[in-house]
């Protein structure tokens, strides 16, 4: 696809999804509500109240406390959301894909010079979405299930139990794909809007004077008079718009006609009458802040609610899982990451797969923090950091969008910049202060994402350097072979490489030891361009070296699964009569041993050895029949 068409597939009512198909726009809103916005459509819960606390610095917080609050959390929904991400981010697709690594690829191939910076932006940005993405099922669930303190005190003890129980079924059903339940996600989700919706409007009778809050004035007021507050207070506010990065990370699922009207038409109209209805409840119960979400629903709503505020966080959780998985495939396919296995599961819709590593190491970790953190309360101070981190990564990456492929001016794109930038360093700012209250469990997993990520990139360049030193040139080799011939075996053998300028390893040890070549050899790498998606016609590259070799490169974009047979499948168009039967894939398996001289310190050289034996197997990776495959270990010192 184009440019010019992933343009006009991301803003058409029939949007293209993952598998290349066109949906009805009501369908895709509907969709969009149930993964997109249930992040963010479940911050009500919890947002508003954590910000009053902090304003108030205990139960009951002052009318001027109300409306300031209030304000704040209406305009950081305006201008956060809806001016930043809908009118701004979301036109930043990468051939209708988004994410921050969707954007980091963006940016690189527009500005090569700076690649080194970028990519260390982009890897800043996806480790902050890892913190996030432990954060947002702990913190959401148990929210959730802390609703029924208020239909009963006795069901304290039960909290932190049943929500381990819910986290485990969720983790326990990734398995099996979420295209079955996907179906009531949206409607459920599309339920849950309605209902705050409704809950805020009848309670805004409470007290019409709330509405007022819409004046910005109430914001300068609030930061005027309680200066010392209020820096803690921005950082709670922040809470609001968690999960705004989700409108533009499922850009590619959806298309950005069906989330911008989602979001319009919607999920901002209920999520303001619901804040406001928080507003006006508190403010008629004489500022007693308790849990307005829950204890606005009396009598008969109060069950149905808390029921139905589970089934959303849940649905919040699972897309923030979903969101993992597609990151992760997007790193590893970057390099940035080693190959995982990935299992598809679903037939039809690319986009959705299951990491079962990903999985495992997501359960746990979200387990832990609910069992040491206990609190919604406590958790929210974890929160937000890795949030407005990766929000400024992505004002920064959006910059060089700006000025590089949008061409706009160099004063507009500063002015941009900096009224995103400083808005995103401001929360930031209000957010870093809580590290030792509970954030630095989002920032120790952000760090030890980012460390992993940046050992495999390293560490993969200077084995590549190495052995490459320690390689012939492709060209040299096949030039003495074609004037004495070895004796010939009938049939292909392909050899993968990452250096198709060198002879592969795998070659060089069955021309050693076996004393034989095949009639065909074809020294084959595979690529990953920065772009989702190659199309068919682009996917091959052949060049004959002479009689006996043959370089062949296979580009991948970074969303799809490598799948070399299928592949080599098209170059039958360019000649070559490709047969699975009678072609030998040759791989090299190399033993890694850390060495004093390898550039690196020795711990990240035994890190790099340990992530290199955790790499999902090449020949499943690829996808290549394992009766075809030939191993040839060796070993190497980094």
């Amino acid at each position: 696809m184009t440019d010019a068409g992933a343009d006009k597939a991301a803003n058409s009512g029939q949007a293209v999804q993952a598998d290349g198909h066109s949906h009805d726009i009501r369908l895709l809103v509907i969709g969009a509500l149930g993964v997109v916005f249930g992040d963010i459509g479940t911050s009500p819960i919890y947002a508003f109240r954590e910000a009053l606390v902090a304003s108030a610095g205990g139960q009951v917080a002052s009318r001027e406390d109300i409306l300031g609050v209030l304000s704040l959390i209406i305009w950081a929904l305006t201008i956060i959301v809806t001016v930043k991400y809908v009118m701004f981010v979301l036109r930043a697709h990468n051939r209708g894909e988004g994410g921050t690594l969707s954007l980091m690829a963006l940016a690189r191939r527009s500005l090569p010079k700076r690649s080194g910076i970028i990519l260390a932006l982009g890897m800043v940005g996806a480790s902050l979405f890892y913190g996030d993405a432990v954060i947002t099922p702990a913190i959401s669930v148990l929210s959730a299930v802390e609703g029924m303190n208020v239909v009963t005190p006795a069901f304290q003890p039960y909290v932190v139990p049943l929500t381990l129980v819910i986290l485990a079924a969720l983790f326990s059903v990734q398995r099996f794909g979420t295209s079955g339940v996907a179906i009531v996600f949206g409607p459920i989700t599309l339920v849950w809007f309605i209902a705050i919706g409704y809950s805020g409007v009848v309670h805004i009778l409470d007290d019409p004077e709330i509405l007022w809050a819409v004046n910005p004035i109430y914001i300068v007021n609030f930061l005027t008079n309680q200066p010392e507050v209020s820096f803690v207070t921005i950082g709670a506010i922040f809470l609001a718009v968690t999960g705004a990065e989700a409108l533009y990370a499922d850009l590619g699922h959806f298309g950005r006609r069906p989330i911008v009207l989602a979001w319009l038409c919607i999920v901002f109209p209920c999520l303001l009458l619901n804040y406001v209805g928080q507003g006006a409840f508190v403010l008629s119960h004489n500022g007693t802040v308790g849990h307005p979400f829950f204890e606005m629903n009396e009598g008969w709503m109060l069950i149905p609610m808390v029921v139905l505020a589970t089934a959303a966080t849940v649905i919040a959780s699972q897309a923030v899982i979903t969101g993992a998985y597609s990151l992760t495939r997007q790193a590893v396919q970057l390099n940035m990451l080693p190959r995982l296995e990935i299992q598809h599961t679903s037939e039809t819709t690319l986009g959705q797969i299951y990491m079962p590593r990903v999985n495992l190491i997501l359960a746990l970790v979200v387990m832990l923090l609910v069992v040491g953190f206990g609190e919604s309360s406590a958790l929210a101070s974890a929160y937000g950091i890795s949030v407005t981190g990766n929000m400024l990564v992505t004002t920064l990456l959006l910059s060089v969008v700006m000025l590089r492929i949008w061409r706009w001016k160099a004063a507009v794109a500063i002015v941009a910049t900096a009224i995103f930038g400083l808005i995103d360093i401001g929360f930031f700012a209000s957010n870093i202060v809580k590290v030792f209250e509970g954030g630095w469990a989002s920032l120790a997993v952000a760090f030890t994402s980012a460390l992993i990520m940046w050992t495999w990139v390293r560490g993969s360049r200077y084995l590549f350097d190495k052995t490459r030193k320690n390689e012939i040139p492709l060209n040299f080799l096949a030039e003495n072979l074609g004037k004495k011939k070895p004796h010939l075996v009938q049939g292909t053998a392909v050899f993968l490489t990452s250096d198709p300028d060198s002879a592969p390893t795998a070659l060089m040890h069955s021309l050693k030891h076996y004393k034989v070549l095949h009639e065909q050899n074809v020294i084959l790498s595979v690529v990953t361009a920065q772009q989702p998606v190659v199309p068919d016609s682009e996917r091959v590259k052949m060049e004959q070296v002479n009689e006996l070799f043959m370089r062949v490169k296979l580009k991948f974009g970074y969303m799809e699964q490598p799948n070399i047979p299928k592949a080599l499948a098209i170059c039958r168009k360019q000649g070559w009569k490709f047969d699975i039967m009678t072609t030998s894939f040759f791989l090299s398996r190399r033993s890694l041993k850390a060495s004093p001289n390898s550039g690196m310190p020795l711990w990240q050289d035994r890190l790099f050895i340990g992530l290199a034996r955790t790499a999902a197997d090449a020949t499943e990776y690829f996808q290549i029949p394992t009766g075809r495959v030939v191993e040839v270990g060796t070993q190497v010192s980094i």
